[in-house]
């Protein structure tokens, strides 16, 4: 016999909500946090191999391409903080309404983006 159903959820009868971008994204933005940090710890500790290494990496970083990663991981950053503060009121039993969780995935996209573009304000006017 064949089975012919569809699987549940079916990639074409599956309609995209707020809620699965935020949770997609924010296992996505783990794993690009978790390669940014060790990235950070690499280039910290540079500082052992000497002055010349660690030159590289801020020429690097003073790139228009490190500059496109900086910013990257500060919103990647942003996102995850965000969204784990959701998920920490989730936790606690609140926010499961459909409407609730539409407006705090909102909030956690629109606010990491407000928060990316102030910290870089922020960076802009001390270095």
């Amino acid at each position: 016999m064949e089975n012919k159903k569809p699987l549940s959820p079916h990639i074409q009868v599956y309609k995209w909500h707020i809620s699965s971008l935020v949770s997609i994204s924010h296992r996505i933005t783990g794993i690009i946090n978790i390669i940014g940090i060790t990235l950070i710890c690499l280039w910290a500790s540079l500082l052992l191999l000497g002055e010349n290494s660690y030159e590289a990496v801020n020429l690097l970083l003073n790139s228009q391409i490190g500059k496109f990663i900086t910013l990257g991981l500060t919103w990647s950053f942003c996102f995850q903080i965000l969204s784990e503060i959701r998920h920490l009121i989730m936790d606690l039993g609140y926010g499961f309404e459909l409407k609730t969780t539409k407006i705090t995935g909102l909030l956690v996209i629109i606010g990491s983006i407000f928060l990316t573009i102030i910290l870089y304000l922020i960076g802009k006017n001390l270095f």
